[in-house]
């Protein structure tokens, strides 16, 4: 029998300490994930070195559960996928160590993962890929836009130059008393609201593909807070409904935008935020009217968080291009893909 195609991925850049097994960077044989967010709802938000302490607990208990449910051993491994950044240094060094260890300790290719790639690759669990593709990576940290020309190619043609969306949706959270993190619950009030407040949608008529949630953010905290001093109680679903409104209307916009710049077989939306139900909707339908030619490839709900199985799709693609690293390998918390500042020489005018 021959011998099967197993990576053995860690993931623990930020809050999520994950461990998966995955077959031929396609098939799921275990995705072990610890959660933290009990640990940092108190503070509102993740606290680096609390997430440091939780991973170095939890990081040998998920090897060990995902060998397990896997029903593999090391032997049976084809090599170690991690993520080696973006994400919180402290909690990368976590994962990088540990997986350093497993692949020396076996004799194991050790090969480096970006985390953005990683929620790219997500979606390739619904689907097969095809090219070239344009990715919407929405999460916490990170919202951009990547070309990918082929496979293993990645050029940012847009990002935000401020808030992520994830991270707008987490601060404006906190003003309206919800748990970190904030996404999931505001969604949910947002189908119950209507938008009223007409927040401001910045940089979406702008000749470029970048974002800006700084100012959104702001002018959702003023309203509440002058509403406060007044003494005027606002309807939260209408202010979920009015946020999540503009944040939607300016993902839409600029994604739709690119894709008459970009010619491209598929659209990609991954990341956190990507499990939202308003921006998944929003895309489908305008993608339905605007460019009915591009299929749109949606990261699995489950799939849609940090977690170790994207790590070892993305892991795998690496892999079989020859992507390497040392026993010196670090944390690169600013770890990101190319900037292509929107090559002329790949876009149709």
């Amino acid at each position: 029998m021959a011998k099967k195609n197993l990576i053995l991925a860690f993931e623990s850049s930020c809050d999520e300490t994950s461990v998966a097994v995955i077959e031929d960077g396609q098939k799921i044989l275990s995705n072990i994930v610890a959660t933290q967010i009990l640990s940092h709802q108190r503070f509102g938000g993740v606290v680096p070195e609390v997430a440091s302490r939780h991973h170095i607990e939890q990081i040998t208990k998920c090897i060990d559960k995902a060998l397990n449910e896997a029903a593999v051993d090391y032997d049976d491994l084809s090599a170690v996928a991690v993520t080696y950044g973006p994400g919180l240094v402290g909690s990368l060094l976590v994962g990088v160590t540990a997986a350093k260890m497993v692949a020396w300790a076996h004799q194991l290719p050790l090969v480096p993962v970006n985390h953005m790639a990683g929620h790219l690759y997500a979606a390739r669990f619904e689907n097969q890929f095809a090219y070239p593709q344009l990715a919407l990576l929405v999460s916490g940290g990170h919202t951009e836009l990547v070309y990918m020309a082929s496979e293993h190619e990645y050029e940012i043609i847009g990002e935000t130059r401020d808030d992520a969306a994830g991270e707008a949706y987490d601060k404006i959270g906190r003003v309206l008393g919800v748990n970190y993190p904030a996404g999931k619950t505001i969604d949910e009030w947002a189908a119950k609201g209507s938008d009223t407040f007409h927040f401001p949608r910045a940089m979406e008529k702008e000749d470029n593909y970048d974002f800006s949630f700084s100012g959104l953010k702001s002018a959702f905290i003023n309203t509440v807070h002058n509403a406060n001093q007044r003494g005027q109680k606002l309807d939260k679903y209408d202010l979920a409904a009015s946020f999540q409104q503009s944040v939607v209307d300016v993902l839409a916009e600029k994604t739709m935008r690119a894709l008459s710049d970009y010619p491209v077989k598929q659209l990609i939306l991954a990341g956190g935020v990507a499990a939202n139900h308003g921006l998944r909707k929003r895309l489908e339908r305008d993608l339905k009217e605007q460019h009915p030619e591009v299929e749109l490839l949606m990261a699995p709900l489950k799939l849609c968080g940090d977690n170790a199985a994207m790590i070892g799709a993305a892991g795998w693609v690496n892999y079989l291009h020859g992507d390497r690293a040392g026993w010196d390998l670090n944390a690169v918390p600013g770890l990101s893909f190319a900037r292509s500042n929107a090559n002329p020489d790949l876009a149709i005018k």
